[in-house]
């Protein structure tokens, strides 16, 4: 097989393999973005109508919810809604008729709909008890009809791009195998004895290069006597001068000792950027969730400050009412204030408004108080700890603390056992030690599909703290467990992990702290990660 031959093969087949790779990434790129984003969106519909519609169904106002579900079908692809009250009671519905006579049946993804509607619902409750719920469905062929013409356009540019591959790997060939015959000609006179030998030089490629440097050598060949002689002497005013160089490299050594000092503090300083952008990168993955775990506090707080709102319009007009009572010294025209004094009593329904008033704003209070603990304990993990010392905590704390800002991204899929036993404090870097353990448990929640459990227990054992982190996942393969702690070592798909989240555990525990992680798992059957932590009473220097 010729060279010609061979480079446009070879050009024709990477280019076609990179290519197909990338067609095929772009492809499932743009399938999988478009139907996370088409759920996400569905899911935010639904979640967002629900608390819209929540006191409209508790006081079964259908005037409202008609309205609403009219609203809420303003919103692009939106095929139809409705809501549904107790034991599945019809309170209000709009759409296309033909959709919504069928019976409702939710999708879970995307690529499974079959009837080109993405169906999905939303629970309306009120302090844990579900009093009905929401159903919508998005039309999903206008993203199905791209996703097929991004289809259609890929092959078209594949095709194009290899008729020019192959035409550019022709040209290349026949360009090579022309200038690579001129330099096996001369290579074969050199290797005959003529040195004087002078290849042209045409153009300024590698090929060219190449002739200069046949040349070259041809005269270097020449001259190969001459310079031996000069480098003989050179040799000798060197050794008279071995004294004075080992001075100089004497100073050069110290200088690239400070070269290394400097080299050692900025490996530190890169370590601590690290630790904070995994830190980052695990905020980031929490970033939706903490959005959403605040989203329904404050979806209640606003939604009782509108009926405290009422509540005070009511007492004002009353108070109004009790002050033109006290001007009136006519006994008639009192008994007529008195009577409408009554009736907007009655009206208000006052008993249960002051009754309402407390439980109002305790639950303001709380969900206040929840966004704050959930910024707080989010902040805890974001602020850069580069300068953080050695100081005494509670251990059990900072797995609470933890578990609170992680709680969102496993509270859908597992179920946490928290086992905490009693533990002395202990000098640590509290935030390190957080940023290990929620590492732990974003891995835990990952490595389970479905629903599983996640068992957190903490305990003393020979006077070392032990915190566990044991999932019901899908377990470690035996030859990946001894590479677990490898930077840039994961069992994720590309894209998912970076691989560090482990490795810098690693370094906070065995390093920093002087204690040990320790891995048992099956696969199929889940995985355990025990923590070991030293007890120390007295402030390290």
């Amino acid at each position: 097989m010729s060279l010609r031959l061979k480079t446009i093969l070879g050009i024709a087949s990477i280019e076609a393999l990179l290519l197909l790779l990338l067609i095929s990434m772009t492809l499932d790129y743009l399938r999988t973005t478009n139907y996370e984003g088409l759920s996400k969106r569905a899911s935010t519909t639904a979640t967002l109508f629900a608390t819209t519609s929540k006191d409209a169904v508790l006081s079964y106002d259908l005037a409202s919810l008609e309205s609403f579900v009219n609203e809420v079908l303003k919103n692009p692809d939106l095929v139809y809604a409705r809501v549904l009250g107790p034991e599945d009671q019809l309170f209000a519905q709009a759409g296309e008729k033909s959709v919504l006579a069928r019976v409702f049946q939710a999708d879970v993804m995307v690529e499974d709909v079959s009837d080109s509607i993405f169906d999905t619902y939303a629970e309306i409750s009120e302090s844990g008890v579900v009093y009905g719920r929401v159903e919508i469905g998005l039309d999903i062929n206008s993203l199905t009809a791209t996703i097929d013409e991004a289809k259609n356009k890929s092959a078209s540019i594949a095709a194009l791009e290899m008729f020019m591959v192959a035409l550019f790997s022709l040209i290349l060939g026949t360009y090579l195998t022309r200038q690579l015959k001129s330099l096996s000609d001369a290579a074969k006179t050199i290797s005959a004895g003529n040195l004087a030998v002078q290849i042209p030089v045409k153009g300024q490629d590698e090929i060219a290069e190449v002739a200069k440097a046949f040349n070259a050598m041809a005269a270097n060949l020449q001259e190969v006597s001459q310079r031996r002689d000069e480098f003989e002497g050179q040799l000798k005013e060197l050794n008279h001068s071995l004294e004075d160089r080992v001075t100089r490299r004497t100073q050069e050594l110290v200088e690239k000792n400070g070269q290394l000092e400097k080299a050692n503090r900025d490996i530190q300083d890169t370590q601590a950027k690290l630790l904070q952008s995994e830190k980052m990168a695990s905020v980031g993955v929490l970033a939706a969730g903490v959005a959403h775990e605040i989203n329904n506090p404050l979806g209640f707080v606003i939604s009782n400050l509108t009926t405290l709102e009422t509540y005070v319009n009511n007492y004002k007009t009353l108070v109004a009412e009790y002050q033109d009572l006290f001007k009136i010294t006519d006994s008639a025209e009192r008994k007529q204030q008195f009577q409408r004094i009554n009736q907007l009593i009655e009206e208000f329904d006052l008993e249960f408004m002051n009754e309402d008033l407390g439980d109002l704003l305790k639950d303001t209070h709380e969900g206040s108080i929840r966004v704050k603990e959930i910024v707080k304990g989010l902040k805890a993990f974001s602020h850069v700890e580069q300068g953080e010392v050695m100081q005494l905590a509670d251990i059990n704390d900072c797995i609470s603390s933890t578990l609170k800002v992680v709680n969102n991204e496993l509270k859908y899929h597992c179920q946490v056992a928290v086992e905490l036993g009693e533990l002395p404090h202990t000098y640590c870097l509290p935030g390190q030690i957080k940023q290990v353990l929620l590492n732990l448990f974003l891995n835990a929640g990952h490595a389970i599909d479905g629903k599983g459990i996640i068992k957190v227990t903490s305990c003393l054992e020979n006077g070392c703290i032990e915190i566990s982190v044991q999932d019901s996942g899908c377990g470690i393969s035996k030859d990946d467990v001894g590479k677990l702690f490898d930077p840039f070592f994961t069992t994720k798909a590309v894209g998912e992990g970076t691989g560090l989240g482990l490795a810098i555990s690693y370094g906070i525990i065995v390093e920093e702290h002087k204690g040990d992680i320790r891995v048992s798992s099956e696969e199929g059957v889940g995985s355990c990660f025990t923590v070991v932590l030293p007890v120390v009473l007295e402030a390290p220097e």
